[in-house]
């Protein structure tokens, strides 16, 4: 069985913002939908979370309005906001590239320079 394993540095962002693009959300159903959609692989705390969020509506990439839960509880939930909708293709096509990049690292490609 898998390991839960650590976010790789810089994908936090781009997590939150995908899981936004499929609608509104609070907080803990943010980090309850990552762990769902990786299949448990992937846990985000709460002391990751949060400040990642309030970040994200620093940028603009987010907005956030209080209402209540499903379990009828207060809950501050974020919406993507067309900022982050752009951040969102922004941090995608970073992550592209660093997954290619370390694809090269770990196949027995050689580099163009060394030809």
């Amino acid at each position: 069985m898998a390991k839960k394993s650590d976010l790789l540095p810089g994908t936090l962002d781009l997590l939150i913002l995908k899981t936004l693009s499929r609608g509104p959300q609070h907080g803990y159903g943010i980090a309850l939908s990552i762990k769902r959609q990786s299949e448990d692989a992937l846990t985000v705390e709460e002391g990751s979370l949060y400040p990642a969020l309030q970040r994200s509506l620093l940028q603009g990439w987010v907005k956030a309005e209080w209402k209540m839960t499903e379990t009828n509880r207060r809950a501050r939930f974020y919406t993507l906001t067309e900022a982050g909708r752009s951040q969102l293709g922004a941090e995608i096509s970073k992550f592209e590239q660093m997954i290619a990049a370390i694809s090269l690292v770990l196949s027995d490609h050689t580099p163009k320079e060394a030809l």
